[in-house]
């Protein structure tokens, strides 16, 4: 592409085995972040490996771990420190811009090519050694072209980081404004009412929907008569339903799933608890999804739903069960809903319904973000697209 003579990775980088002295950080690899302080990291190890037996990394570095590196588990160094003598330290030559050369490895060329010069009986038991990676050959540009390159997609990753961080934050206020809105902590001007407590069965007809045992000769589908049947795995943020899970059923099976039409509120109590949908269709659900279709009482069902959210973000942690946890129907009996007034409560789910709406807009910016930025990735560290120096 750039370079007519044979470079290889063992060109671009030497194996640093120098080892680390007391008073640096230890850093650890991850999968998705690169080089971390370990004490960042929720499910940190101890070690009682000596500073002395870690190997020192310095910035500018990349280490990679060598059982997972073909999964993209390696990252640049920004500062000196400790890592783990299991890993793979790599100190850059003058030919490489490790910053540019962290995009590359993350690139599914060099993954691939990672994964392929790796040893190992089973998929698990994978390892890259230093001596393999260096026999890599790769073609690159000159190096003031990696600057300029990693530059841009740096940039790029700005833009990602800083809507992530907009997205984390409208979350976080879209909470808050739950819990202080379906209180009546806060109330907006115009609304003095009491507010009255009312026990689910008070306020709606409830049940759950049926689960269609596999026997027969089941098919996996994701249809039940033409319809969608929807799992609690179908329940996505925001609302939404995103039913493409596909369940093995038979026909007489079919027999035993509940039909629901569009508009219904439902719940998963069983497993991932606490998901809530207001059905965009028609469609059929197993008996893991609670289901409110009728009401004792005048209910806004966008406020209903935003408060069942809010109830079951709660009581999900008292749940029983082991690793799949089920709310059952004498747990449900207890649970009570503060309902304010007709008016109040469209009022609630207007202001909430916008909170989403700006995360929404939010995450649809973020996935566009990501996708131009691996289509330059694809473009800028392949050649096909240079850039002006």
């Amino acid at each position: 592409m750039v370079h007519k003579e044979h470079i290889t990775l063992g060109d671009l980088f030497l194996s640093s085995r120098e080892k680390g002295y007391s008073g640096l950080p230890i850093l650890s690899v991850t999968l998705n972040n690169g080089v971390v302080n370990r004490e960042t990291i929720d499910r940190r190890t101890e070690t009682n490996i000596e500073p002395d037996s870690h190997l020192l990394v310095k910035k500018g570095y990349i280490a990679y771990n060598m059982m997972r590196v073909w999964q993209g588990a390696l990252g640049r160094v920004h500062h000196k420190g400790l890592v783990s003598p299991a890993y793979v330290v790599l100190k850059p030559t003058s030919l490489i811009d490790t910053a540019y050369a962290e995009y590359l490895f993350k690139s599914p060329r060099l993954i691939y090519l990672f994964w392929a010069y790796s040893y190992g009986i089973t998929k698990d038991r994978l390892r890259l050694y230093f001596n393999d990676f260096s026999k890599i050959s790769i073609n690159i540009p000159p190096i003031s072209e990696q600057r300029k390159i990693a530059q841009i997609l740096s940039t790029w990753d700005k833009a990602i980081s800083t809507t992530e961080s907009l997205i984390a934050n409208s979350q976080q206020q879209k909470k808050s404004l739950m819990q202080q809105l379906l209180t009546g902590k806060k109330r907006f001007a115009g609304f003095e009412e009491k507010w009255e407590e009312k026990t689910l069965a008070e306020i709606a007809i409830y049940r759950r929907g049926s689960f269609p045992q596999p026997y027969g000769n089941p098919e996996w589908v994701d249809e039940v008569n033409g319809y969608p049947f929807v799992q609690v795995y179908d329940i996505g943020k925001n609302m939404r339903l995103k039913p493409d899970t596909k369940i093995k059923i038979s026909d007489a099976a079919i027999g035993k799933s509940v039909f629901i039409p569009k508009e219904t509120i439902i719940v998963s109590i069983q497993g991932s608890i606490g998901r809530v949908a207001i059905t965009q269709y028609d469609a059929y659900v197993d008996r893991t999804i609670l289901l409110f279709q009728e009401y004792r009482l005048p209910m806004d069902k966008v406020f209903f739903a935003y408060s069942l959210q809010e109830l079951f973000e709660i009581e999900k942690t008292k749940a029983p069960g082991g690793t799949i946890k089920t709310i059952t129907k004498q747990v449900l009996s207890h649970f009570t809903i503060k309902i304010p007034f007709i008016t109040e409560q469209q009022k609630i789910a207007s202001v909430l319904t916008s909170a989403d709406q700006e995360i929404e807009t939010l995450q649809q910016k973020l996935s566009h973000l990501k996708q131009e930025k691996k289509a330059l990735m694809q473009q800028l560290l392949t050649g096909k697209r240079r850039v002006m120096l």
